[in-house]
């Protein structure tokens, strides 16, 4: 098994389990003790856990980019913000490839005024667009990845070399200037770099505490994006690395709710 597979799958039983242990791991993964605290020790340097004695544990901090379901329901207004803007952006009739994620969910929820075709590898997506009769909806099927609302087979995949759009909407776990974008699952790395190739404008969806974090594979530069739309919480500094690379960025203004 290579190094990539086994730091995939302790995250995935870190999700899971909350906790992982030095010796179950080199029981299942057929590893030496050794081996498996070499990649924890290169997991933590990546913000991915926090080893303790005999293991690791998630971080317990705003630094922590997973598990999923945390991180979708965490930040709505400011998903919710950033959508807003995406459908800004959009033209009627429009056709678009829309990447799983929460925030490339927000969006869905905000369509349906105005006709436009969507292709989309995300059930939660597809579900929400399905009753919106001036969405004409595509759904590209496959297995399940990972954890995650997103499929993708060697079928869709040989479909996108194919079809060309007017523009992506996508997200990544990890948006760093140094490291790029990043992910968790090597299977998300495969959809994201076809997807990267489809579109006429590429725009990322992303809130701002996901700046400067990394994941576990990257799969694009932020050179090969042409807009981003984040947050008004962006950090400066960043926002002024950002802008020397030439990036079109759209900063969404946060609604804040009255109790």
């Amino acid at each position: 098994m290579l190094s990539v597979e086994r730091h995939e799958k302790i995250l995935e039983w870190l999700e899971k389990n909350k906790a992982v242990k030095v010796s179950d791991l080199s029981r299942e993964l057929q590893v030496s003790e050794k081996t498996i605290r070499i990649d924890l020790v290169h997991l933590e340097k990546k913000g991915l856990l926090k080893r303790i004695h005999g293991g690791a544990v998630p971080l317990d901090d705003e630094g922590r980019i997973f598990p999923i379901n945390e991180r979708q329901s965490k930040h709505n207004l400011a998903k919710q913000a950033i959508a807003g803007e995406a459908i800004k952006r959009i033209q009627p009739n429009e056709t678009i490839l829309m990447d799983g994620g929460s925030t490339t969910l927000a969006v869905a929820k905000q369509l349906g005024a105005f006709p436009v075709t969507i292709i989309t590898n995300d059930v939660r997506i597809a579900a929400e667009l399905i009753s919106k009769e001036k969405v004409q909806l595509i759904v590209l099927g496959g297995t399940r990845i990972g954890t995650s609302s997103s499929l993708f087979s060697p079928e869709s995949s040989e479909l996108l070399k194919r079809i060309r759009v007017n523009r992506l909407f996508f997200g990544a776990t990890g948006i760093s200037i140094e490291h790029g974008l990043t992910v968790l699952n090597s299977l998300h790395v495969e959809w994201k770099k076809q997807v990267l190739r489809c579109a006429e404008r590429v725009t990322l969806l992303v809130d701002s505490t996901k700046f400067e974090k990394v994941g576990l594979i990257q799969f694009a530069t932020i050179e090969e994006v042409d807009e981003i739309i984040t947050d008004m919480n962006l950090d400066s500094a960043i926002k002024k690395r950002l802008e020397t690379l030439g990036r079109t960025i759209f900063y969404a203004p946060i609604e804040q709710k009255n109790d």
